[in-house]
Formats: structure tokens, C-alpha cells, sequence
């Protein structure tokens, strides 16, 4: 018989956590600063609650479940919020300007080297904005979190990135042709619908993988994983921007091609960082999409989540903005050399509990 490997120490032993600490050190340094970058720039630190009415609805987020029991005895069905975006968006619509909030957030099915079912999200916003104002506050803040860890270098695993470079800005549509050899625009017609056959097809003359009932988002989504996110990030971050209206729920469309949406991704060392968007403020269109991924949700999980009405309402006098959520864990994570996003969290929930 081969002897079972000892199970690892809990974090709380002494030898494990003086092991962590430095990370744990670096990180409370790094939220510090962060916190004083948004000061000087006349942000609001904003504080959400964790219990909402609706998680967020994306297809392929999964929200932790609860209830809350009033004095009748009544029951109501709660979730742990997946994102503080919602609650963000209506402090925008009552009128503040320029917020941020670290929020602890929560996903369920998640646990790896990059990710926990509880983590910390950095989210910021910007009334009357473009959304290019993040790719700014994106570079900006990764110079920062590195000089403040003492650092010169972003690093996860055998890959590295400079922090002080200026990222690249890369469209989806580049990268797509760039990495695969796909013209993804050829399948997207100018009303944002997109054609599965012509993905397939290019796909499959790419050399690519391609199942019977995959999707065009399927298609797209391989694509991204397999041939694109892998080289973003290296010697210098990358901003991938422009992404299908079909892949942008929550964004509005570009003015400058009506087949694309104003989000972008923060990618360094391969590793993504941050989702920003130039936010949709037409509340139909939302109620729209947000049928459109609960359908998916429903048809690939068998479940869906309801919608936060208060949230559309508030949606309808929100003014235009941009705004950005970015993984506190994992950008600690890529100043200081951590191996696993535990490695930076202070007190992670234990495996056995999953």
C-alpha cells in the first residue's frame, strides 16, 4: 500500500502563519496606500451590505444562499452578494460622485490557487467618467501596490510583469486574430447578435475544439480561456478591452462599433485582476439581459436568481459612469510572490467546510 500524504497544518498553527505573515503584512501595507490613492482623489470609501435580495445576475456566478426570519416567523430567501456593484450603482443614483469600497464578496463552486469562496473585491466608480479614466487608475494603482510592497516586479508562479510599464491595450477583436487566427467581429452582426456556426467554423479552421451543442458564448468563452488569457500580461499588464455586447451584461455599447461594449480586463502575468465596464444605464436594455443570462443560468444549472428591482429602478436615474472591480487577494497576491490566494487572506475558510 502507498502512504496517504499528512494532511497540511491549518493556517492558525504557529509554524504555518509565521510563514504567511509577511504576505499578511505586505497586504495590510498595500490596502493602506490603496486606501490613501483614492483619498487624494476626492473618492468616498463606501461600506455595503453583504446580504442582498439578489446576488448579481451573471450565468456563471454562483451565490451562497440564506434566509432571514422577521418577527412573524416569515422567511425570506437571502443571498451573500457575489459583487457590492448593485449597491454601488444606487449610492451613485442618490448622488455621490467618485466611491470606492472593499468589500469581502462571495462565490460558491470556487476554490483554487486564485480562488476562495470568500475574498475581498476593491470596486470604484466614477460619475460623468469614461471608462478609459480606469485603464488610468488601473496603471496607476499597480505602480503603487509594488513600491509599496517593495517590489519591482509582479510574479506569480514562472511568470513575471513590470508594474511601472505602461500596459498594453489590446481590443478582444486583436487578440482574437493575434492568438487564434479568429476574425471575431465577422461573427458578430451590427445589432450585437452573433452567429454560431461562423465561430464554429472559424474555430475549427483554427484547429480548435468544437462540440455539437456548444454555444457561440461556449465558443467564445474556449477561445478567450484556451488561446488568449494565457499570453496577457508578460513583461507589462494588459488592458483587453472591447468585448462583444453578448459578453458584457452590464456595459454599454461602444459609440464607435455598436458590435463591442465599453469593458475592459486588467491581466498581468497571465492572472486577471479587474472587470470595468462603462456602465449600462438604460433599464429595460438591463432588464433585457438580465433575462437573457438567468435563461442560461436556468438551462446549464438548473437554477436562476431574482432580480433586484430596486436596483432597476435606481438604474433608471443613475448617471452616466464607469466603474471597475478589481481582486484585492490577487493583486497582493502578484506583488509579493504568493503561490495561493490563501496565502494572503488572513483567516481562509477551512477546506473542510467545502
Amino acid at each position: 500500500m502507498t502512504a496517504k500524504s499528512p494532511a497540511p497544518s491549518p493556517w492558525w498553527t504557529p509554524d504555518v502563519h509565521a510563514d504567511r505573515r509577511p504576505f499578511l503584512l505586505a497586504r495590510n501595507r498595500v490596502q493602506a496606500a490603496l486606501r490613501g490613492f483614492f483619498a487624494e482623489r476626492d473618492f468616498i470609501e463606501v461600506d455595503t451590505a453583504t446580504l442582498q435580495v439578489s446576488p448579481g445576475n451573471e450565468a456563471h456566478l454562483h451565490a451562497f444562499r440564506t434566509e432571514a426570519i422577521g418577527h412573524s416567523g416569515v422567511a425570506t430567501q437571502l443571498y451573500l452578494h457575489t459583487s457590492p456593484e448593485f449597491a454601488c450603482k444606487k449610492l451613485l443614483s442618490a448622488g455621490e460622485k467618485r466611491i470606492a469600497c472593499f468589500a469581502h464578496v462571495y462565490r460558491n463552486r470556487e476554490r483554487g490557487p486564485l480562488h476562495h469562496p470568500e475574498f475581498t473585491m476593491l470596486e470604484w466608480y466614477r460619475a460623468g467618467e469614461s471608462y478609459e479614466a480606469l485603464m488610468d487608475d488601473c496603471a496607476d494603482i499597480l505602480a503603487l501596490a509594488a513600491r509599496t510592497a517593495g517590489t519591482d516586479r509582479l510574479v506569480h508562479r514562472n511568470s513575471s510583469c513590470d508594474p511601472f510599464a505602461t500596459p498594453e491595450r489590446l481590443t478582444v477583436a486583436e487578440a482574437f486574430e493575434r492568438h487564434a487566427g479568429i476574425d471575431l467581429l465577422a461573427t458578430i452582426a451590427s445589432d450585437g447578435a452573433t452567429d454560431r456556426q461562423g465561430l464554429a467554423q472559424a474555430m475549427a479552421e483554427s484547429g480548435l475544439r468544437v462540440a455539437a451543442d456548444d454555444t457561440w458564448a461556449d465558443l467564445f468563452s474556449r477561445v478567450l480561456v484556451e488561446c488568449v488569457e494565457p499570453k496577457l500580461g508578460f513583461d507589462r499588464a494588459t488592458i483587453l478591452c472591447e468585448y462583444p455586447v453578448a459578453e458584457a451584461a452590464l456595459a454599454r455599447p461602444s459609440p464607435r462599433d455598436p458590435r463591442v461594449a465599453e469593458r475592459f480586463e486588467l491581466y498581468a502575468c497571465g492572472v486577471e485582476l479587474a472587470n470595468a465596464f462603462g456602465e449600462l444605464t438604460d433599464a429595460a436594455e438591463q432588464r433585457r439581459r438580465f433575462g437573457l443570462e438567468m435563461a442560461e443560468k436556468q438551462r446549464v444549472y438548473g437554477e436562476n436568481y431574482p432580480l433586484d428591482e430596486d436596483f432597476l429602478s435606481a438604474l433608471a436615474i443613475m448617471p452616466e459612469a464607469s466603474g471597475i472591480a478589481l481582486g484585492f487577494d490577487r493583486l497582493v497576491m502578484l506583488v509579493t510572490g504568493a503561490l495561493r490566494i490563501d496565502q494572503v487572506i488572513w483567516a481562509p475558510v477551512a477546506e473542510t467546510a467545502l
